[in-house]
Order: structure tokens, then C-alpha cells, then sequence
């Protein structure tokens, strides 16, 4: 029977103090990974100065554009857009069959988080799109306007000397790469909740699949189809996701992924405090004497499930630059020198 969890006692104890000192180790790790790796847009203007690139750097163009250049950046469109619906309709579903109680979980948080990154994805693919079209389409007044916002001014003379225009282009194009646009506010969420979804997603599935599918199989606990589903297409879609886009993956931003299920403690915490009520998962349960242990040890489990996402990616650079090395336009940012080159 599951003990009262609204009484002091239940609070009161060694037990609830161990746990809160891996939850404040927690957060201390990731608020020293943030301060000093994450780069806020004064770092970056900052960064112009030195000529080195902040770690975590995004530039505008790579929220929205695949990986390839032989695919035009619509078709990551449509499967963000394809994702967001099946995602969305998915949840509705479980809301529908089992009701609200479902947010209990954390796999619930990480489906809705998911659900979240493909919604705005698609509306910055849209955005993306619409650039995509007025640089290709040669609009002229657009194409002064993207170049204008990456920072780059033409010469008084060129407007005066029309005959030189190829080579004003020509410099231009070298310019615009020298200096990218970098990713504005929502930019940035999108790139920090792509790695916290990376994280989540592995943890929750491995969690299923390898210790809570093989103990409700020998309590004869009959898995339904939304249950089963949600801790497949989650993953289906994010490595594809992760095989279309042009995102970079700091290892740093880890940070999130902690914060995220402290976030998520804490909720728990509160609502137990307040009421009496069942924890959605076994091990959470602050009146076991081995909850400090299974506290530590899912902590520990967030190095391991980010870091296979790390190895996807480095994977996936590797295996699409030597497969597609013309077409390939990812890079990996390094902090580098002004005269040197970017990585590949």
C-alpha cells in the first residue's frame, strides 16, 4: 500500500535528504555547463571581435535547411509538418483513452516536449522556406535585405558602377559566408529543445523497453496500443529528424536534458506534498530506503542516453560526408582562429 505522502513524516527523513542533494548536484552541473558554455548573443557579437566561435554557436540558416543540397528545404518542411500531426493526434488519443493523469509521467512530458519541437519546427521551416525562395528566386530587394541582416554593406561605388556587378556578387558571396546570420531567440529554443527531446527520449525508451516492459511481463500487464506507440514513433521520428536537418549537437547542452527532469522531480514533489496521491513509477517513491540509490543511478543514466545521441551524430556527419561529400553542407563549429577554416 502506498504510504501518505501529504503527512511530514514522509518528508522528514534521510532518505528525502540524500535525494535532494542529487537534485541540487543536478542543478548545479547544468547551471556551471549554461554560465559557461551556452552563448547568449553578446557572446556572439563578441565573439566577432576575436574571431573565435562561441561553443553551441546556431546560424539562422541551419534551423530550417537539410543537411543535403540536393534536397530542397520544403520536403523537411513536410515531414515536420507530418510529424507535428501524427504526434499531436497520438497524444489526443492517450488523453482520450486514459485522461489527464497520463501527465503524470514523464514519458507524457517528453511526448508533449516532442509534439512542441516538430509544431515550432514547422513554422520555422515555413519561415525558412519562404527565405529560401526569395534568395534562389533572385529577388532583388529581398536578397539586399538577407544581406543587409547578415551584417554585410555594399560599397558606395557599386551602386554607381553597374558594370561591375559580377564581381561585386562574387565578393559578396564570399562575405555572406565569412559572416552568417546567426539564429535569433526562437532559433535557439529550437536547437535546445531538439537535444533535451535527443535525451529524453532515449531515457524514457530505454527505461520502457529494458526494465518496465520486463517486470509488468512477469505481473501479466497487458501493454495497449498508445502506451506501445508512444515509445516507438517518438524515437522513429527524432532520429529521422536527426537525419534531415542541419542542427548541431553541443555536448554541453546536456545542461537542459538535467533541468528537464529536474523540472520534473520538482513537480512531483510539490503535487505529493500537497496530496496524497500514487507515483507514476515505482522508483520515485521516497519510502523505499533504496530511493536515494535509484535517484543516483537515473541521474547517472542521463550521461549515457545523451551521450548515444552524441555518437548518432557524429555518425551521421561521418557516414553523409564521405557518401555525399558535394552535397553535404553541415558543419561542426569549432572554436577557431580568425585564418582558420571551419570544419567540415
Amino acid at each position: 500500500m502506498t504510504a501518505n505522502t501529504a503527512t511530514p513524516s514522509y518528508w522528514l527523513n534521510w532518505r528525502v535528504l540524500l535525494c535532494a542533494i542529487w537534485v541540487l548536484i543536478s542543478i548545479a552541473f547544468a547551471s556551471i555547463l549554461v554560465s559557461k558554455y551556452e552563448g547568449p548573443c553578446i557572446s556572439k557579437r563578441r565573439s566577432r571581435g576575436t574571431g573565435e566561435e562561441p561553443a553551441g554557436i546556431l546560424y539562422e540558416d541551419e534551423v530550417w535547411k537539410p543537411c543535403l543540397k540536393g534536397i530542397h528545404p520544403v520536403w523537411l518542411l513536410a515531414f515536420r509538418v507530418f510529424a507535428f500531426f501524427v504526434l499531436l493526434i497520438l497524444l489526443i488519443l492517450n488523453v482520450a483513452v486514459d485522461g489527464g493523469d497520463i501527465f503524470y509521467f514523464y514519458t507524457q512530458w517528453t511526448f508533449t516536449l516532442i509534439t512542441i519541437y516538430f509544431g515550432l519546427g514547422s513554422l520555422l521551416s515555413i519561415y525558412g522556406c519562404y527565405r529560401y525562395h526569395n534568395k534562389v528566386g533572385g529577388v532583388g530587394t529581398d536578397n539586399e535585405n538577407i544581406d543587409a541582416e547578415q551584417g554585410i554593406d555594399e560599397a558606395p561605388t557599386n551602386a554607381k558602377n553597374p558594370n561591375e556587378s559580377n564581381g561585386a556578387k562574387h565578393l559578396g558571396s564570399n562575405q555572406e559566408r565569412c559572416v552568417r546570420q546567426t539564429a535569433g531567440f526562437w532559433g535557439c529554443v529550437f536547437q535546445i529543445v531538439f537535444q533535451m527531446n535527443a535525451g529524453a527520449v532515449m531515457l524514457t525508451d530505454c527505461v520502457f523497453w529494458f526494465i518496465i516492459v520486463p517486470f509488468l511481463e512477469i505481473k501479466d500487464y497487458d501493454l495497449n496500443f498508445c502506451i506501445i506507440n508512444m515509445h516507438t514513433v517518438n524515437a522513429i521520428f527524432l532520429l529521422a529528424e536527426t537525419a534531415l536537418n542541419c542542427l548541431q549537437f553541443p555536448w554541453f547542452r546536456i545542461a537542459y536534458f538535467f533541468l528537464w527532469t529536474v523540472v520534473y522531480v520538482a513537480f512531483q514533489w510539490i503535487v505529493h506534498a500537497s496530496f496524497s496521491l500514487w507515483w507514476p513509477y515505482p522508483f520515485p517513491d521516497l519510502s523505499s530506503a533504496f530511493v536515494p540509490l535509484w535517484y543516483a543511478l537515473v541521474g547517472l543514466m542521463h550521461i549515457p542516453c545523451f551521450g548515444i545521441f552524441v555518437l548518432v551524430m557524429k555518425m551521421k556527419h561521418n557516414l553523409l560526408s564521405k557518401w555525399f561529400p558535394q552535397s553535404y553542407q553541415c558543419t561542426i563549429h569549432l572554436s577557431q582562429k580568425p585564418n582558420e577554416p571551419a570544419v567540415p
